[in-house]
């Protein structure tokens, strides 16, 4: 089976994602697994809706473990499954607390355990250094590393909030040579494109 990991700096919209991006693709509940930084393994089953609340927050580093879902994707006539992983968000810098530096160090390795990578990029951010989904010098390192895999797209994220077109452009400018997806993680905008990258490289 795939892997699809999930990631980007802190705040850029990555598990918002990957929970609408599985209802996208038909699925109307699913299991999460959660993996902490110890190994340690748990479960729980979600409508998206209810996901959405539990999950994802406005405040930097909700995400602190492993959180994945395994989806059957259509691929000609039948299905493949594929695990989709969402993870920790990167920071510029070294994080002050033990647990997010933990979380993060588990993001890099499920990175290089993965065949498919989505870096997300807040692209309504992209030119605000004070926010902490601004693309940064940690957005580089990734593309940098993940772009050595075949899997390997940009989602330039939130492009239904102002300022987003600009920050567009720019992606486009400094990442140059890569596959760059605009789209909305809230409104599904540009998951059709995403959808077929994913299936074309499963």
């Amino acid at each position: 089976m795939k892997r699809c990991a999930i990631i980007g700096k802190t705040n850029a919209g990555k598990t918002l994602f990957l929970i609408n991006f599985a209802e996208y693709l038909g699925v109307k509940s699913f299991d999460v697994e959660f993996i902490d930084n110890e190994g340690s393994k748990t479960s729980e089953k979600f409508i998206p809706k209810t996901a959405i609340s539990r999950l994802v927050d406005k405040n930097p580093h909700k995400t602190r473990c492993i959180q994945s879902i395994i989806i059957n994707v259509p691929v000609g006539k039948g299905k493949k499954k594929i695990k989709i992983i969402d993870t920790s968000g990167f920071i510029d810098g070294i994080h002050p607390n033990v647990e997010v530096r933990k979380a993060i160090s588990q993001t890099l390795t499920t990175v290089r355990d993965s065949d498919i990578i989505l870096h997300i990029i807040d692209a309504s951010a992209a030119k605000n250094k004070d926010l902490p989904s601004s693309m940064g010098e940690v957005d580089y390192q990734i593309a940098q590393f993940a772009q050595l895999k075949k899997g390997y797209a940009i989602l330039a994220n939130k492009m239904d909030l102002s300022g987003a077109n600009e920050g567009f452009e720019k992606i486009k400018q400094e990442f140059s040579g890569n596959l760059i997806f605009p789209i909305s993680a809230l409104h599904k905008t540009g998951f059709k494109e995403v959808k077929i990258f994913v299936i074309h490289n499963i």
